[in-house]
């Protein structure tokens, strides 16, 4: 097919029962009014005039020449549109999708088949979406995405309490604090602001008022009821990322309407991801959307329904450009058959036959171990990546095989079961699969993580019984690796993963029955080594004008006289006008999440977060975020406040505070 010629608008709002106006930027092909297109949609709270922009650039003029409409719509209350948000994937954020692929079939220049995308929120809600079954909506891509909203997504795991439920609230108070651009919206755009900062929630409040996996993470949890989704749905996620477990857990809820692709990759689409190789997405979608958008009969259903990308032998690094490895393809997903190992008498990790231990060992690590386990959800190929293992495995107990002599090669999610017993009513346990290289380098392949009392369910924790061992079973996150000859598996054991999850109230630790230890790794099976095209363009974002440069750190600082651990982000995205809108935008982000090794009730996580606009006519505003998380034994502390500023002026200010009841978190 001819590339076609497509134009760019940002003069269309889309018109709600309610009388909301949702705002647009809309690349059409040429000729869409005589010869109708199919419409791809992609529906966000980040801003289509400057926070998803670059990436929206890369993709939606490439669909336009292939002859399909790109609708990019910010969600109620954010970018341009008019409104306040009311939450994250609320029924009210999906019914207004539902309108907006209603409006977007009746126009006369759509076909009438409407395919919905995205990463993050927006792989979330376009699966969700297509659960409601609106009628023109034919087929989804969902890119680092979830099906689980209570243990796949950046709240708790499996019971534990992630520190990036308050990273990410604090994003999002400062994302929601954004203000219109007034070159859309005209003078109304100052009483638009100020009606989004006095409703904007933090969303943090709600969010640990629900710490047991209810109604609240039922909804738009598609898990829930995968035989009523009957949408195609391509699901792409990255082994870097935190959302790497949902396009095997899509397959083996949606059988065939599901297809998975996972590389090695962070947070970001495939065709500009890291670390590399990276995938031909523009190519994969395309064909996708013929397919389901069109008609076209180009055997895009089937495809095999796993494509992986097996890491071979990947190492810690400063920055990950790319990864070694291979890809493989498994036309049929069927659970794997799994190898065990346990741990043997003399200590070490084997496989045949079952070990007998070393005994019964007690584990409390310190609360500060964990450092090097990275970003839940990463962005970039830096320290955002789980580093080198070792400094980590010192607070653990580690089990590790004789250097292997032949490879060994697992897809899917590794299992573990044990025996412990535990002093309080609830404790961290975390599992960790490492590969230890000959030079000792150790890598982290998968890992795991338990609250203890949510052993049986996350509906309704239990109490651990004090003193009496008890059997446990974990599943760890799903991993693509190929362990080389001469290289060790280390299994690592913790009860502390700092700041990744946060502690009990005790941090009492437990007590390992080591010769009850068995692990259980998915064997990768029959499959055919493929290749997966990369992109032709090694660049596709666009460039912008900088003004000032990015900045990024990380760093750790232990104070040896007070026992104190103090992890901190920072982050400024630099100052950049878009060359089009000449829109000027800055943000940036602190973290500071501190703790006593031995006190898990001295752990403290504040953030800060700021945006700036400006325009060459004078023009600019900024706001301010702050907020900050503490606890005792029995509450947890909340606060926040949000200030904004018009020609460095203060002009508006509230606060938030709360103290919610623990619930076994």
């Amino acid at each position: 097919m001819s590339k076609r010629g497509y134009s760019v608008s940002e003069e269309v709002w889309i018109p709600l029962k309610d009388g909301t106006k949702l705002a647009t930027r809309i690349w059409m092909p040429e000729g869409a009014d005589a010869e109708p297109v199919p419409a791809v949609l992609e529906y966000l709270p980040y801003r289509k005039r400057d926070g998803t922009s670059p990436r929206d650039e890369s993709t939606y003029p490439v669909f336009a020449e292939a002859g399909i409409a790109g609708i990019r719509v910010d969600i109620r209350g954010s970018g341009e549109s008019d409104g306040v948000i009311d939450g994250e994937y609320t029924e009210r954020e999906l019914s207004d999708a539902c309108e907006v692929i209603e409006w977007i079939a009746a126009q006369p220049w759509s076909n009438g088949n409407v395919g919905m995308m995205g990463i993050s929120w927006g792989g979330f809600n376009c699966l969700q979406t297509a659960a409601l079954h609106p009628p023109a909506l034919k087929a989804v891509i969902s890119i680092a995405s979830t099906v689980d909203r209570f243990n796949d997504d950046i709240h708790y795991k499996n019971g534990c309490h992630l520190y990036a439920n308050l990273s990410w609230a604090s994003t999002m108070l400062t994302y929601q604090s954004r203000t219109p651009d007034k070159a859309l919206v005209g003078d109304r755009w100052k009483d638009m602001w100020l009606e989004r900062l006095e409703g904007e929630p933090f969303f943090l409040e709600e969010w640990m008022e629900h710490q047991t996996r209810d109604a609240f993470w039922q909804h738009g949890s598609i898990c829930e009821d995968f035989d009523h989704f009957d949408t195609p749905a391509l699901v792409i996620a990255g082994w870097a990322d935190g959302y790497r477990n949902t396009p095997l857990k899509a397959v083996e809820g949606l059988g065939p309407r599901a297809k998975a692709l996972m590389g090695p990759w962070i947070h970001k689409y495939p065709h500009f991801a890291w670390p590399k190789p990276r995938a031909d997405f523009h190519a994969e979608a395309i064909a996708w959307w013929n397919r389901w958008l069109r008609d076209e009969a180009n055997g895009a259903e089937s495809i095999p329904q796993i494509r992986a990308f097996i890491l071979d032998g990947a190492k810690p690094a400063a920055r990950r450009e790319r990864d070694p490895g291979y890809w493989v393809a498994k036309q049929n997903w069927e659970k794997p058959e799994m190898r065990r190992y346990s741990i043997a008498s003399n200590g070490a990790l084997v496989s045949v036959p079952d070990g007998g231990g070393v005994g019964s060992l007690y584990l409390r690590s310190p609360l500060d171990s964990g450092v090097h386990s990275g970003e839940w959800f990463t962005l970039k190929p830096d320290a955002e990546m789980a580093g080198d293992q070792r400094a980590d495995d010192a607070g653990a107990l580690v089990y590790q095989t004789s250097p292997l002599e032949e490879e060994a090669v697992y897809l899917g999610c590794p299992e573990l079961s044990l025996d412990l017993s535990c002093e309080a009513d609830w404790e961290n346990f975390v599992a960790r699969i490492v590969d230890v290289h000959p030079d000792g380098t150790a890598t982290r392949v998968a890992y795991g993580v338990l609250n203890l009392a949510h052993r049986e369910g996350n509906a309704h924790p239990m109490a651990m019984p004090r003193g009496k061992v008890t059997t446990i079973r974990m599943v760890l996150d799903a991993c693509g690796y190929r362990f080389a000859p001469g290289h060790r598996i280390r299994l690592s054991l913790a009860t502390a993963s700092w700041p990744l999850i946060l502690p009990s109230p005790d941090a009492p630790g437990v007590t390992i029955d080591t010769g009850s230890v068995r692990l259980d790794m998915p064997l990768i099976g029959d499959h055919e080594r493929v290749d997966i095209p990369e992109p032709g363009n090694p660049d596709p974002l666009p460039d912008y004008i900088i003004l000032k440069p990015a900045v990024t750190k990380r760093w750790v600082e232990k104070d040896l006289m007070d026992g104190m651990t103090c992890y901190h982000i920072f982050e400024d995205t630099g100052l950049e006008e878009h060359p089009d809108s000449k829109l000027r935008s800055q943000e940036t982000r602190k973290e500071c999440w501190s703790i006593n090794a031995y006190d898990p009730l001295s752990m403290k996580g504040s953030c800060e977060g700021t945006t700036y606009y400006e325009r060459e006519d004078g023009w600019n505003v900024s706001t301010r975020t702050e907020t900050e998380l503490t606890c005792s034994r029995d509450e947890w502390f909340l606060s926040a406040s949000v200030t904004a500023f018009e020609g460095g002026e203060q002009i508006f200010s509230k606060c938030f505070k709360k103290r919610v009841k623990r619930d076994f978190m």
